[in-house]
């Protein structure tokens, strides 16, 4: 019983690899795709946090810097200088006092020139203010066009208010892009200390739970993410690019193209000059140009061509 076993697997053994041998027209070689590394997962892109300076907690975009934290001002700087956001509030203003002139008193404090406020429209106010005011703002620094918004909070008393600007602004390329998320993480300020603006109780929240630093986090995360992805896939090109070219060099391969499944291109030795491959993608070379392997064959063998990086 055991010698018939063996002995049928032995021949077993045989016609498969008989089979096997016959798949491969006479006269050519087969050859093994040269292995490709896997794909790394991307990271995700950084996330708005809450931060705390000396009288505010604040929304913080990544890599962006206080440039002042004070008592009655706050302002934060992007990391390429070229956005800014701002705060800046005053107990003990005049009632009544023009929100257009405290806007502009308040942003003349950045040095622009050509300053002009557009047309107000009423918006809605950080906590603790009853009423706000929002102007599109244009201006220009040392002759680049900037643009913005400024929203002036007012919360009026007997014979007295507060009042606060929150502005957000960046140069006029960039604005587009600023524009949807930016204003919104100028609004995200909370006093910490009761002698912000030297009114107590004035702008108290709790950021994480609030419903409009959500909204904040959610529009910067949706910008953050599709610039993070365009930056993301331009440079995976460009590494796969640089990659292949590296591979190919080093590795003494080539990149061929697959007809029978576009998305997996094949790196094949240099060892033939021409490569053909079937449908159960068995690949095959020869330097012979003149050699076709469908004759005679019962496979469909097609040629594999060049892939230009």
């Amino acid at each position: 019983m055991t010698r018939t076993f063996t002995f049928l697997a032995s021949l077993l053994l045989a016609v498969t690899l008989d089979a096997a041998a016959q798949a491969i027209p006479r006269g050519f070689t087969e050859v093994r795709p040269a292995a490709r590394g896997a794909v790394k997962p991307q990271a995700r892109p950084p996330q708005l946090a809450i931060a705390q300076g000396r009288f505010f907690n604040y929304a913080l975009p990544p890599g962006w810097r206080v440039g002042e934290d004070g008592q009655f001002a706050l302002t934060l700087v992007a990391p390429d200088s070229r956005a800014l956001t701002v705060m800046v509030g005053n107990a003990g203003m005049p009632p009544g006092y023009p929100p257009a002139q405290y806007a502009y008193e308040r942003l003349m404090a950045i040095r622009p020139e050509g300053l002009q406020l557009g047309q107000p429209r009423a918006t809605r106010p950080v906590a603790g203010f009853a009423q706000a005011v929002e102007f599109p703002v244009r201006y220009y620094i040392n002759g680049a066009p900037c643009e913005g918004v400024a929203k002036v909070h007012i919360a009026p008393a007997y014979d007295s208010a507060v009042m606060a600007m929150t502005a957000a602004l960046s140069d006029a390329q960039q604005w587009r892009g600023y524009a949807s998320w930016l204003p919104l993480v100028a609004d995200q300020i909370s006093a910490s200390n009761g002698a912000a603006f030297g009114a107590r109780g004035i702008m108290e929240q709790n950021l994480k739970n609030s419903t409009a630093y959500a909204e904040a986090a959610r529009q910067y995360r949706d910008w953050s993410q599709r610039n993070w992805q365009g930056v993301t896939d331009a440079r995976n090109a460009s590494q796969d690019r640089n990659n292949t070219q590296f591979r190919e060099t080093l590795g003494n391969v080539q990149t061929y193209s697959n007809p029978y499944d576009a998305r997996a291109p094949l790196e094949l030795p240099n060892s033939h000059q021409h490569y053909w491959i079937n449908e159960r993608g068995t690949i095959i070379g020869s330097n012979d140009p003149n050699v076709d392997p469908n004759s005679g064959s019962t496979h469909d063998w097609r040629p594999l061509q060049r892939r230009v990086p």
